[in-house]
């Protein structure tokens, strides 16, 4: 296909999707696009719980990636929806998580794939490649992070150093729930457990709060970026919002379900398989620091610092993704 390097590829539809039945009472949507004898890729969504964003398709060539993206457990396409409180998340862990791409690649006769994701995609990625090495062909990860709790405190706590009003509302809004003063909601774990239980409410009022109120902060994290959207969590369209807010609020104040530090210890894991992480110099929401501890633990990754973004990108950040998919599809 004729391209203008940099640009993303033009917008194509999927040419084959579905509802895969994973357990649980669980369907996991999934999209196939592209060429279907090309390369295989799997796109890994963040948040957790952001669902699939149709322009990634376009970061692929459409001639030579046979592409497939997937919205992972109660959140886009997938059902049941975590904005419907009455939706159980018991069963939506990093390890169903995990459990849920093998069983998506041996539905669609995948043998290995390249992976694609950054922010929280990124930390199942590493998951999931420490698990299945023979499995991934390659690895680009825009946004790197690996969810240890001391980058869940940064993002929660830390961050109020730079956002102090901010973080007072933030901590304020979790201070609603009946269990969680405004004492103890200084600890991040307990600052999450309240806002997990407040977006379970059966009130939507408290629910909707509490949703607006975890975006008005990390909107706030990210808000001295110079590129991206002002807004790019408050501007999800309600339902999509609150499944977002719901589904990251269990994961956090779980810590993900991982050992801390284990995907950096476990980087031995990743030996022969090549990479290329991209990562902006001014992201606050997951600083460059776990991006360099992780490249110097995988000898095949290749890190690429952004001098002009942050966490929501750049046009810089999007022609180095661009290039490396490029790259990895010959």
């Amino acid at each position: 296909m004729d391209h203008e390097p940099g640009e993303l590829y033009p917008p194509i539809e999927p040419y084959d999707h579905g509802l895969l039945d994973v357990g649980d009472g669980n369907l996991v949507h999934w999209e196939v696009c592209g060429n279907p004898d090309g390369k295989p890729a799997l796109v890994v969504h963040g948040g957790p719980g952001s669902g699939c964003n149709p322009r990634v398709r376009q970061y692929f060539d459409p001639d030579r990636y046979r592409v497939v993206l997937f919205d992972q457990r109660n959140c886009g396409r997938s059902t049941p929806h975590a904005s419907d409180p009455a939706a159980d998340l018991r069963h939506n862990t990093t390890g169903h998580l995990l459990a849920d791409m093998e069983r998506l690649r041996t539905h669609l006769a995948i043998d290995k794939w390249l992976l694609f994701g950054g922010s929280w995609g990124s930390t199942l990625i590493l998951a999931y490649a420490e698990r299945h090495p023979q499995r991934v062909s390659e690895i680009v990860i825009p946004s790197v992070t690996t969810t240890r709790r001391s980058e869940i405190d940064w993002l929660y706590r830390g961050a109020g150093q730079i956002f102090p009003e901010a973080w007072a509302r933030f901590r304020a809004g979790a201070a609603t729930d009946a269990t969680a003063s405004t004492a103890s909601s200084a600890d991040t774990p307990t600052l999450l457990a309240a806002y997990a239980r407040l977006t379970e409410s059966p009130d939507p009022a408290v629910r909707a709060r509490a949703t607006a109120d975890w975006c008005a902060w990390e909107d706030a994290v990210l808000s001295q970026e110079p590129h991206g959207s002002p807004d790019p969590y408050s501007g999800r369209p309600p339902a999509a919002r609150q499944a977002l807010v719901r589904i990251c609020a269990h994961y956090f104040s779980h810590g993900a379900w991982l050992e801390e530090g284990a995907l950096l210890r476990g980087a031995g894991q990743l030996a022969g398989i090549p990479a290329v992480l991209i990562h902006g110099r001014h992201d606050l929401g997951g600083p460059l620091g776990t991006a360099w501890d992780l490249a110097a633990a995988w000898p095949d990754a290749r890190l690429i610092v952004v001098e002009d973004a942050g966490h929501k990108g750049s046009a810089t950040m999007r022609r180095e993704v661009l290039a490396a998919l490029d790259a990895f599809a010959t």
